[in-house]
């Protein structure tokens, strides 16, 4: 079985159920500088929602599966996604146009970018057969998403062997596991035990492992109203000092609105600027001697810690049997009844074209290579030929390479938890490269 959504070719609202949500209005439009078309986000800050229902819902649980779509950040993107929903069967009664972000799921697969986060989703919905839950479990340590304005392929393959791998432009980023839990989080198989929620902390446990030294005094030397921080009576103040100069004046450039109205607006002040006087001088206004630590500072005193000789660990609750725990030899997913875009995003020019689910990786292979790689190629070329024209190609390529490598070295699984300060390096990387080229020009 094959189901594929060429977005590109067809009318919309023609083949595809259009949902609107929060003046979100999609457009049927041209890939820029292709005469591709594709479903377009054409405006910010908007929630945008659409769905398609496939003929004949497809099994996830034989053989192997495909999810494959391409996207393009035409205006790039700070804050927003792009990913796609694979709907599981609906109640009884539900239809297309009440689609939202409460419609239940079996997969959401794609990129999402925001501040600190940056990854590719995969995240699947699985029900537990004990107690009839859904919980929803994501993939840890997820590919980032590439930091260019070009179409790229997002590829999921689902394994019978309880394997999926993640592929970006049909070269991969993550494999995993569905029943390992340092996989997903959290894990498909449940903990066999968990902490007897009925278990209760003795009153009499003493949990802490120093306590004050009861023996202690405080030193009769010991000061504690003396200051952190004390004036420097040995500083002088520096030659050419302006006392009389302040550090800011009134702009004398500024002149008065003509639509000011003083009584309305109150008295027309004009805008302060650096005095330049200050700036070759050692300082302006009125000069004060600089502080320094005091060395007879020693704060309030406490008495030293000891370890507690009525220490008794840390308390944890018994261990129960879970009786949420279940085994499985394989996910248990539900099929895919519908095809989904719910996202919001405070960016616009966000362009899906040719969603894709198949039963052979040959087919999705034959779709990258006849559907996106031509196009990629194109947008590549063009890039490279902008930036050569703007005379800022080596910039711009070292400024990709820092970008890129940074990005996958926070994409390392043991660096996960670093990820945020990671990706701040990076900008601040960047914005130093930038500063260095201009310094050169």
């Amino acid at each position: 079985m094959m189901v594929i959504i060429y977005v590109g070719l067809v009318a919309l609202g023609v083949d595809i159920d259009v949902v609107f949500g929060a003046a979100g209005l999609w457009k049927h439009s041209k890939s820029e500088g292709h005469e591709d078309y594709g479903l377009l986000v054409s405006d910010k800050a908007r929630k945008y929602a659409i769905v398609k229902v496939v003929d004949e819902p497809v099994s996830l649980k034989d053989g192997t599966t495909v999810l494959q779509f391409e996207t393009r950040l035409q205006s790039g993107i700070e804050c927003g996604g792009a990913y796609i929903k694979f709907l599981r069967p609906q109640e009884a009664g539900w239809k297309p146009e009440e689609f939202d972000n409460g419609s239940p799921y079996s997969i959401m697969f794609g990129p999402d970018k925001c501040g600190t986060t940056n990854k590719v989703h995969f995240i699947f919905k699985h029900k537990n057969p004990k107690n009839g839950e859904y919980v929803e479990h994501h993939l840890k340590y997820p590919p980032s998403v590439p930091s260019d304005k070009l179409t790229h392929v997002y590829t999921a393959t689902l394994k019978r062997d309880k394997e999926v791998k993640i592929m970006i432009d049909g070269e991969e980023k993550k494999k995993a596991n569905f029943l390992a839990a340092e996989d997903f989080d959290p894990p498909l198989i449940p903990a066999k035990t968990i902490p007897d929620p009925d278990d209760k902390k003795p009153e009499d446990w003493d949990d802490k492992e120093k306590i004050p030294d009861p023996n202690a005094v405080k030193p009769d030397d010991w000061d504690e109203d003396a200051p952190m921080e004390i004036e420097d009576e040995e500083a002088v103040k520096p030659e050419g000092w302006l006392d009389d100069e302040p550090e800011e004046i009134d702009d004398p450039e500024a002149t008065k609105p003509e639509d000011w109205d003083d009584e309305e607006d109150g008295v027309w002040e004009p805008p302060k600027m650096y005095n330049p006087k200050c700036a070759i001088a050692p300082g302006c206004g009125e000069w004060k001697r600089p502080m320094k630590s005091n060395p007879a500072y020693k704060g309030k005193w406490s008495p030293p810690l000891i370890d507690n000789p009525n220490y008794k660990g840390v308390w944890k609750a018994r261990e129960i049997p879970n009786p949420n725990y279940f085994e499985l030899d394989k996910p248990d997913f539900e099929p895919i009844a519908a095809i989904g875009i719910e996202i919001w995003t405070m960016q616009e020019g966000i362009l899906f074209d040719n969603i894709l689910i198949a039963k052979n990786e040959k087919v999705a292979k034959s779709y990258r290579e006849t559907k996106w790689k031509p196009k990629f190629e194109v947008e590549k070329e063009r890039q490279q030929a902008e930036e050569e024209a703007s005379g800022l190609d080596f910039l711009a390529s070292i400024k990709r390479k820092v970008f890129n490598a940074l990005y996958q070295i926070a994409d390392i699984p043991f660096l996960s938890n670093y990820k945020p300060q990671i990706l701040v390096s990076s900008r601040n990387m960047l914005f130093l490269i930038c500063n260095i080229s201009i310094s050169l020009v």
